[in-house]
Formats: C-alpha cells, sequence, structure tokens
C-alpha cells in the first residue's frame, strides 16, 4: 500500500519535473535562441554567457529541476518493476530509457561541453574574427542538440501523461 502510494507520487513528480525541463528546453528552442540570434557574434556569445552563468552558478531551482527529473524518474521505473506488471511495465522502463539517453546524455556530452567552451571567451579582449569562429562552432550543433532534446523530453512527458492516466 505505502510502496504504491510512494511509486504513483514519484511518477506524479517525475512527471512534473520531466515537463519542465521539456518547457525550458523548448523556451530556448523557440525564444531564447531565436530571440539572441540577430546579435553580433560579441553581444550573442555575451548573452548566452550570462544565461548559462546562471545556470552554472547552481541556481537551486533548476539543478532541483533538472537532477530531480532523472533521478524520479529512474526511481519512478525501478519501484514500477513491482508495482506495474506487462507494458506498462516496460513503457514505463522504455519512457525512462528514452529521457536519460535523449536529453541527459546529449546535455552532458554536448551541451554542456559547448557551452562550458563559450565560457571561456573574453569577449572584451578577442577579436572579431575569434568571436565569429567561436559563434559559428557553437551555435548551430548546440541549437541542434537543444531541438532534439526538446523533442524528446516533450515526447516523454506525453507518455508519462499517458502512464499516468491509465493507471
Amino acid at each position: 500500500m505505502y510502496l504504491e502510494l510512494i511509486f504513483r507520487g514519484l511518477l506524479i513528480l517525475s512527471t512534473l519535473l520531466c515537463s519542465l525541463v521539456s518547457g525550458l528546453v523548448f523556451a530556448f528552442a523557440i525564444v531564447v535562441m531565436p530571440g539572441i540570434k540577430n546579435l553580433k557574434d560579441r553581444e550573442f556569445i555575451r548573452a548566452f554567457q550570462v544565461m548559462d552563468g546562471v545556470i552554472q552558478n547552481n541556481q537551486p531551482l533548476f539543478i532541483f529541476v533538472w537532477i530531480g527529473s532523472a533521478l524520479t524518474l529512474i526511481a519512478s521505473a525501478i519501484l514500477g518493476i513491482w508495482q506495474l506488471d506487462g507494458i506498462q511495465r516496460i513503457f514505463l522502463i522504455i519512457t525512462a530509457f528514452i529521457y536519460i539517453i535523449g536529453v541527459h546524455i546529449p546535455t552532458i556530452t554536448i551541451n554542456i561541453p559547448l557551452n562550458n567552451k563559450l565560457q571561456t571567451l573574453d569577449t572584451n579582449s578577442s577579436n572579431e574574427t575569434t568571436q565569429q569562429t567561436v559563434r559559428g562552432d557553437f551555435e548551430l550543433r548546440w541549437n541542434f542538440w537543444n531541438s532534439f532534446r526538446t523533442v524528446v523530453s516533450s515526447l516523454v512527458s506525453v507518455l508519462l501523461m499517458i502512464l499516468l492516466y491509465n493507471l
């Protein structure tokens, strides 16, 4: 009985947190990056550095949502092994796998390293050619993978809502 309540609570929380992550990457995809796209290279880099700096300074609510989405979804999948059966069990495990592989792995292996590299550029002392090169190396790749994360995280949110509806 208590394990079932814990499982349902974790599943609801993971659905909320995954949906918040989806909203964040979606907002970057359709508002933030298009909003700074037309800035000159120096301004673009500086704007992104400032926004990313908020995250890199361990903004506690961001950290809770981002890390919490993965941890609660993994915990839900583990508890789901005992609480669910058949297709629902498989559905939840695959959904958790898709989320980790499609959102967190690209974040760790691609987006964060791109962010970190961009953070190292001193826009006050670098020349326009360097800024153009750095932006060119960053923007297209970062946007592609952010769009990928947006699609995957949105799909995962929908899958979790379907699972909750069917419980």
